[in-house]
């Protein structure tokens, strides 16, 4: 069994580091240990993992898996390292490839669909900031992404595919299975354009009430017409 390693990004704030993630399997009892400082949603990525990995087609190892989270002493919180630890695991056990430096942020649902995150355009800002332009992230969050400039942003739906741009044996894999319901984490369904909401702007008071008392006095504007040319 080889050592796999991948990479994502852990958020701290708005800040956004690199996290080298390695996995290996060991040749003992059934079990999966996640090292690194992982808070509760990360730790729940062992079940997700699995269930994504069989329904996809291409089931982990049932010998001991150890997925490490470097550096240990960074916390990790959240459900976007999912992706990475999988491929990791995958690469371990020689079902895919080697990841080069290609840096991935997704959560898996149990199908094996991949979910958006929040957060993601800090932290492909801050891959491509430390040196690791080559980015995979679901399908829903690939526009969003693709906004950062020298990124280079691949966006899959399902982990299948994605395993299989990887090397992984295409007759294995569930490449008919596609998603019924694409969306994002706010309810917008993919390949429709997201319209802004000022909702989603934390902060900045004064700019977002400038633009409000803009917005609606454009709004009154197109009701009623410039002042003078009203009957």
């Amino acid at each position: 069994m080889a050592l796999g390693r991948t990479y994502s990004v852990a958020l701290v704030g708005l800040n956004g580091y690199i996290v080298e993630v390695e996995a290996d399997i060991g040749q003992t009892l059934p079990a999966f240990v996640l090292l690194g400082l992982p808070d509760a949603a990360l730790n729940e990525a062992k079940e997700r993992i699995r269930s994504a990995a069989k329904n996809s087609g291409i089931p982990l190892s049932r010998r001991k898996i150890t997925a490490n989270l470097i550096p240990a002493s960074l916390p990790k919180r959240g459900s976007g390292f999912d992706l990475a630890v999988t491929m990791a695991v995958l690469r371990a056990a020689n079902d895919i490839k080697p990841t080069e430096r290609t840096v991935f942020i997704a959560e898996l649902g149990l199908d094996g669909r991949l979910r958006p995150v929040r957060g993601i355009l800090p932290a492909v800002m801050a891959a491509v900031q430390a040196g690791y332009p080559d980015l995979v992230v679901a399908q829903a969050n690939l526009a969003e992404a693709a906004l950062v400039p020298g990124a280079s942003v691949r966006g899959y739906r399902t982990l299948a595919r994605l395993a299989l741009d990887f090397g992984a044996d295409p007759q294995e894999l569930a490449l008919d299975f596609e998603p019924e319901d694409e969306s994002d984490a706010n309810g917008a369904e993919t390949g429709h354009e997201t319209v802004p909401d000022m909702a989603d702007v934390s902060g900045q008071g004064d700019a977002r009430r400038a633009l409000e008392v803009a917005a609606a006095g454009a709004h009154h504007l197109l009701l009623t017409g410039p002042p003078g040319l009203c009957p």
